[in-house]
């Protein structure tokens, strides 16, 4: 008789196993044995814990003739809900899945908690800047005012017109100083200037407006207030940022495309400006209206360089240009009768000042979007 072989017989075993395996992986009931939570369960350990946690805090309150902490409730729940999950999925899941479910909890916690005072200063300021945000708001200003009524569209055009002029100041000059430490730039003087750029994006924003100001006094003599001197003191903020942020954006585009253009006898400039810029326009773009989004609400630099005024002003080299965050701070400060039309203008106009910063971040997106490398055909 023909015995089988080796190979045979351990061909017959796996196939024995495999089909024993997968009717213990079909058995009912295998959501437990597979060493896995069902999916509803941190959701159900989530409402348990919200619910004795406000059950807990409400007698308290009751007791105590207090009233019920919301917060104080929320973080005992969250506290509760990571140590019951932990432990559950310890026991079923294994240490490695309940590590998981725990590193994943806190993270999740986190990005709540940091979500908390952004969406409270978001409802506050819409909440409260909307009572003023009507017609005569956007086409007055301030002059003759002393009570209710008025508006902010001198702040407005002023906001314009200096972070324009500081846009038209830094934009160049941060862009070549970026192409410079790229393409150029090799040695001691790059390392210097490198070093100089990182310190200039740590200096305070107040710093720049002395700078400024003491720049344009030893021409002009102390006193000076012009909305060119706060587009200066802004440039001053904004420079950095476009040279770090285009820095790294010149950087992420391959060499093998400044190779191409090489071999073809492309000469240097002519490669940087047709197939370099045009790649990383988008990044650059984007860290653009980035860095505008970030001077556009400086207030202590415009404060000492460009003055405020309750007049329209469309010069920036005469007189004082009034700007949307100082137009906020001297209405909370300099407050009249009734005072509740000056805290009206100033939520008004901070909630504008958001709007705009906002409305740059989208034109940043889509930008980097529309001038984006077309990858596909």
């Amino acid at each position: 008789m023909l015995q089988p072989s080796r190979g045979a017989a351990r061909g017959t075993e796996k196939r024995t196993e495999a089909v024993a395996l997968t009717v213990r992986t079909v058995t009912p009931g295998s959501a437990l044995a597979g060493n896995r939570l069902p999916r509803t369960t941190p959701w159900l350990v989530l409402a348990g814990a919200l619910l004795a946690s406000f059950a807990l805090f409400g007698l308290l309150a009751a007791a105590s003739g207090g009233t019920l902490s919301v917060v104080g409730a929320v973080l005992v729940a969250a506290i509760l809900y990571l140590l019951v999950i932990t432990v559950m999925s310890a026991i079923v899941e294994g240490t490695r899945q309940a590590m998981d479910r725990f590193v994943t909890g806190l993270v999740t916690g986190a990005f709540l908690l940091a979500m908390v005072p952004l969406v409270s200063v978001g409802i506050t300021v819409v909440s409260n800047g909307l009572a003023r945000f009507d017609g005569e708001f956007f086409n007055s200003s301030m002059r003759n005012i002393t009570g209710e009524g008025g508006g902010a569209l001198h702040a407005m055009i002023g906001t314009l017109l200096i972070t324009l002029a500081a846009t038209i100041i830094s934009v160049p000059l941060g862009l070549m100083t970026s192409i410079y430490l790229v393409e150029y730039g090799r040695g001691r003087l790059a390392k210097t200037i490198t070093f100089l750029v990182d310190v200039m994006t740590g200096i305070p924003s107040i710093v720049a407006g002395l700078f400024a100001y003491a720049l344009f006094a030893v021409f002009l003599g102390p006193g000076v207030r012009m909305g060119i001197v706060g587009a200066v003191a802004l440039s001053v903020l904004m420079i950095p940022v476009v040279v770090r942020s285009s820095e790294e954006m010149l950087r992420l585009v391959p060499n093998e495309l400044r190779e191409a253009a090489y071999a073809l006898g492309v000469p240097k400039w002519r490669t940087i400006v047709k197939v370099v810029l045009p790649t990383s326009i988008a990044g650059i773009t984007t860290g653009i209206m980035l860095a505008i989004a970030r001077v556009i609400g400086e207030t202590a630099p415009l404060l000492i360089t460009a003055g405020f005024t309750a007049s329209m002003n469309y010069n920036l080299f005469q007189d004082r240009m009034q700007s949307l965050p100082v137009y906020v701070y001297t209405q909370f400060a300099n407050q009249g009768n009734p005072a509740f039309a000056f805290f009206e203008r100033a939520w008004a106009a901070a909630l504008l000042l958001i709007l705009i910063v906002m409305a740059l971040n989208l034109l940043a997106r889509l930008i980097a979007k529309w001038f984006a490398p077309k990858t596909g055909r």
